[in-house]
């Protein structure tokens, strides 16, 4: 025909076309490949969790003592006491079990409860000292309540204090509780930068997630050495009941 050329693709630049379109037929189920890596590794990070200060629920009318426990004080005159979130998200759900029966006196640093995770096990001391009037019982049925709602039906016993005001007067309330669970979180990191390495070296990483966060729940997957450790650093009172 009149006016017709006719082109060898091969001859001129269709060999290179083939080559982009082929490259791009393989570059387009690879990329879809390594965004589904990434959004697993993503979802994988989500289940797992980061223990960060944001997360945490701290009430700005609670008393916090230095070895994680809380008290609030109702206008009956009666304290709910239980154990703070920080320390929740460390250990994960726990049971508890009661060391004190109603009608019991209790000192200000004295052992009340004991919290356990798989025969792990660890010693939680009262932070203000007065009568028991009463242990949670829905914590023998259902202990996740600890972790859903700690400072409201997750209590573990109701005190009448006897000294209040000079018994909480060192503890962290409002913005200085936030500022001390800040530091606690940064302390127990430091905390895991040795422990974990020394009982299990092989899982030194086991701890954080990639760029250095903490993991959220991570104490029931480390060995009673760190429990223990754990119970002497971060739970043990400052002062001992008279």
């Amino acid at each position: 025909m009149d006016g017709f050329s006719y082109y060898n693709i091969f001859e001129t630049k269709g060999m290179e076309y083939l080559i982009i379109i082929a490259f791009l037929a393989l570059l387009v189920p690879f990329s879809i490949f390594l965004n589904r890596k990434v959004k697993i590794k993503r979802q994988f990070r989500k289940a797992i969790g980061i223990l960060t200060t944001s997360i945490l629920k701290i009430p700005q009318g609670v008393f916090h003592s230095s070895n994680h426990t809380w008290v609030h004080l109702a206008k009956s005159g009666i304290a709910n006491v239980g154990i703070d979130d920080l320390l929740l998200h460390i250990t994960g759900e726990v049971s508890v079990k009661f060391l004190k029966k109603q009608g019991e006196k209790i000192a200000k640093g004295e052992l009340m409860s004991l919290i356990e995770h798989d025969g792990k096990v660890l010693e939680i001391y009262s932070p203000i000292s007065g009568m028991i009037t009463g242990a949670n019982p829905a914590l023998e049925d259902q202990p996740g309540i600890m972790n859903e709602d700690p400072y409201g039906s997750g209590w573990i016993y109701k005190i009448k204090p006897v000294s209040w005001n000079a018994e909480t007067s060192s503890y962290y309330l409002a913005d200085e509780a936030v500022d001390w669970s800040q530091m606690e979180l940064l302390r127990f990191k430091d905390f895991l930068a040795v422990s974990v390495p020394r009982y299990t070296p092989e899982d030194s990483g086991v701890a954080f997630q990639d760029g250095g966060e903490l993991r959220d729940h991570l104490l029931p997957e480390l060995p009673e050495e760190i429990w223990q450790d754990f119970q002497k650093a971060f739970l043990m009172p400052r002062e001992t009941p008279e």
